[in-house]
């Protein structure tokens, strides 16, 4: 298992949708856990009849941990990824 600064590490976090009570379900990750990323790559698509929403990366760097699995029902707040930034800051 790869070993890094667990403070230098930046956070993907869902957003309030403004959706009131409706489930927002985490569909699809479009970038695997440890892969590369850009600043602005979309990394995780989020689904709510009807929408659907793309979280974008907020740092260069690697994916390092995905918290919650395909599938299941997020809430705004909850980090759902973390991304170590290329340059080690945040």
């Amino acid at each position: 298992m790869q070993s890094y600064d667990q403070a230098a590490v930046v956070p993907i976090v869902v957003p309030d949708l403004g959706l009131g009570e409706t489930p927002v379900t985490l569909s699809l990750w479009l970038v695997p856990q440890g892969s590369n990323v850009l600043e602005g790559d979309r990394v995780v698509e989020l689904a709510a009849n009807p929408a659907t929403v793309d979280l974008l990366a907020p740092v260069a760097g690697q994916c390092v941990r995905q918290f919650v699995d395909e599938d299941t029902i997020v809430f705004p707040g909850m980090v759902i990824a973390e991304i170590l930034p290329e340059d080690g800051d945040k």
